[in-house]
């Protein structure tokens, strides 16, 4: 049935959902559970920021620390899969749009199923633009599970 199913995390209570969704039907068909973290790029932000620091100002990049952040929430998505009894996972992070970067990672790994949650940690730009799981749904033929 499933080879591959990919979870989507950004450790909201709708992703810690579909996290659990996925690990069960990873369970039950022997799927690899590939967890993928996304973080946004906000060099502009960035860029506005660095106009106000001093040049001696070693703190890190927000880029740096939105990275490390992912990478800290991926690592602890895979350990929860692997507590809940999936042996085959990996974690992922990426920088990007969201559902962009989602449906392209996916495609690129040639991935069977997408999980993600109904809401997220997206900004007030969800209700604007509509939420990732939407934008993921319109631009994928990958069957996707939201949860």
């Amino acid at each position: 049935m499933f080879n591959s199913i990919l979870a989507a995390y950004d450790g909201s209570k709708g992703s810690k959902a579909a996290l659990a969704k996925a690990a069960e039907l990873a369970g039950l068909t022997g799927a690899e559970l590939v967890i993928l973290t996304v973080y946004r790029h906000h060099s502009m932000l960035e860029g506005s920021l660095s106009m106000v620091r001093g040049a001696s100002d070693q703190t890190e990049s927000l880029d740096d620390a939105m990275r490390d952040f992912a990478r800290k929430t991926a690592e602890e998505a895979k350990a929860h899969a692997k507590e809940l009894g999936i042996e085959r996972v990996s974690a992922f992070i990426r920088g990007g749009p969201c559902a962009r970067t989602i449906v392209s990672f996916a495609t690129e790994r040639d991935l069977d199923l997408i999980v993600l949650g109904s809401r997220g940690l997206g900004s007030s730009e969800g209700f604007l633009l509509g939420s990732v799981s939407h934008k993921v749904t319109s631009l994928t033929d990958i069957p996707v599970l939201i949860v």
